[in-house]
């Protein structure tokens, strides 16, 4: 069984963010990049498959520029088996549906059985990939799992709702994406680095697997510009004893906040 997890190059969600000359892109010096958090609990997800069931194969694959190989490498030494990179920069700033397209693509060249990836990337938060290869693919697709159980007849899986916990149940293959809670993410061991430095890291370009030009030259989806929210107003300190702080924070929340 081949299992493909489709990982996100995306900067640490603990960096400081700041905008670029160009306002368009974000400045990227000093800046870590890593497997998007919620692409961490689809790998994972698939490396407990694997272990479970045996004599399967687990395939990273991403869309996006050269620098994303180290991102790549992160997932083999957690215990992916091979990976791929389809590489162009452009990537990075196109829409969900050409992303979901080259993914589609390399499914069906490795025929795999099983689509793992993140709820949605970091940074952009779409969510559009996942649903948009289910539909490239004629695929059953369950969207932000927290529990997943391959069973004889297919696999189960359940979301949150407001108010409750949903029970999808699908045939095979499938397309899955994960929610936080799904487990427990793997750190990779001193075994696993050593080992992911000699593990195949296959590198295509959008040709090779049949993204037209166009896809990438002229995305629907355009990024004007970026800007950061504006900095919020400093805290007031209301002095006082009780009875008179308390009249003053009520008085405040009425004219001011106008909470009450």
């Amino acid at each position: 069984m081949k299992i493909v997890v489709g990982i996100k190059h995306v900067p640490d969600t603990e960096s400081k963010i700041t905008i670029g000359s160009d306002s368009r892109s974000i400045d990227e010096q000093g800046i870590k990049w890593i497997i998007s958090p919620f692409d961490e609990y689809a790998l994972e997800a698939a490396l407990q498959i694997r272990d479970a069931r045996g004599e399967s194969e687990v395939i990273a694959v991403c869309a996006g520029r050269g620098a994303a190989q180290p991102t790549l490498r992160q997932a083999l030494a957690v215990g992916a088996d091979r990976a791929i990179l389809i590489e162009d920069g452009r990537f990075e700033k196109c829409d969900g549906l050409v992303r979901a397209q080259a993914l589609a693509a390399v499914v069906n060249a490795e025929q795999a059985e099983l689509v793992l990836l993140g709820k949605c990337g970091v940074g952009t938060d779409e969510t559009q990939t996942g649903p948009m290869l289910a539909e490239l693919l004629d695929w059953p697709h369950a969207s932000a799992v927290c529990r997943f159980e391959m069973t004889d007849a297919g696999f189960t899986a359940e979301r949150d709702v407001e108010g409750g916990r949903e029970i999808q149940e699908g045939r095979m293959p499938a397309v899955v994406s994960c929610e936080k809670g799904l487990n427990e993410p793997r750190y990779a061991s001193l075994k696993g680095i050593m080992q992911a430095k000699k593990k195949p890291l296959e590198v295509k370009t959008p040709q090779d697997i049949g993204i037209e030009e166009a896809s990438l030259a002229e995305p629907m989806l355009v990024w004007e510009s970026l800007e950061l929210p504006p900095s919020r107003a400093g805290g007031v300190l209301i002095e006082g004893g009780p009875e008179e702080a308390a009249s003053k924070l009520a008085q405040l929340l009425r004219d001011e906040a106008k909470v009450i």
